[in-house]
């Protein structure tokens, strides 16, 4: 493998890897990262033990993958560069949410720091992605965002959407049909697990959410002074 390309396969791990750990409860798993590449887990096992070598992660075979100091900062560097691609292509350009993290895969690794920070500077120096995401900032901070997952919220609780995973296109394209987005007020109805559904009311009307969908959004319950109702 060449270096370029041994670069690009060491930052789409070490980003996988912090993605991972960055929702509640995440930790990244050679058969997660497997199915998040499309590679075997043969593969991923064999490329860890290099990162492992190259200072990036600490691993051992079936125990935790961890990034290293090194891995930390090479991961939030190729995030704070994909998401404010995502915000570009979206806000500047016109893609869609459910098209932009595709792009910006392919983008990421080619974008220069002169690019990238005129970018930041024509989008005013955002700090969420288009889904609601922290964009890392220069200096290696996280904004911190307080949601949980639909599937968490109990009945009769007002929230609103904050992030949503981008992971699944095809939920982002039905949660747009609903008109639900960043920022959309909602009030959770009522749980219906043996349907696999979670019933919302939006300002829009009342949709029923499968449970795959209602996890991949994440909401901040509202004060009873801010109840949209």
């Amino acid at each position: 493998m060449d270096p370029q390309a041994a670069g690009r396969v060491a930052e789409d791990y070490v980003t996988l890897i912090w993605k991972a750990s960055e929702w509640p409860h995440g930790q990244a798993t050679t058969t997660g990262l497997a199915d998040r590449l499309g590679v075997t887990p043969s593969t991923v096992s064999a490329n860890l033990k290099k990162l492992t070598r190259d200072g990036l992660i600490t691993y051992r075979p079936y125990g935790p993958i961890r990034l290293t100091e090194a891995g930390e900062a090479l991961a939030v560097t190729v995030v704070r560069r994909h998401r404010l691609i995502e915000t570009y292509l979206v806000n500047c350009l016109g893609l869609r949410w459910d098209q932009v993290h595709h792009e910006a895969d392919l983008l990421e690794h080619a974008v220069s720091d002169l690019v990238l920070a005129r970018m930041d500077e024509a989008l005013g120096h955002p700090e969420r992605d288009p889904h609601g995401d922290p964009i890392p900032q220069p200096d290696g901070t996280v904004p911190p965002t307080e949601a949980a997952p639909l599937t968490a919220l109990p009945p009769g609780k007002s929230a609103r959407v904050m992030r949503v995973s981008d992971r699944h296109p095809e939920v982002l394209r039905y949660l747009s049909t609903l008109n639900i987005t960043v920022g959309t007020p909602i009030t959770v109805l009522e749980h219906l697990p043996a349907a696999g559904i979670v019933r919302i009311t939006t300002p829009t009307g009342t949709a029923d959410i499968s449970s795959t969908a209602a996890h991949d959004i994440r909401a901040e319950i509202l004060p009873p002074s801010a109840d949209p109702t």
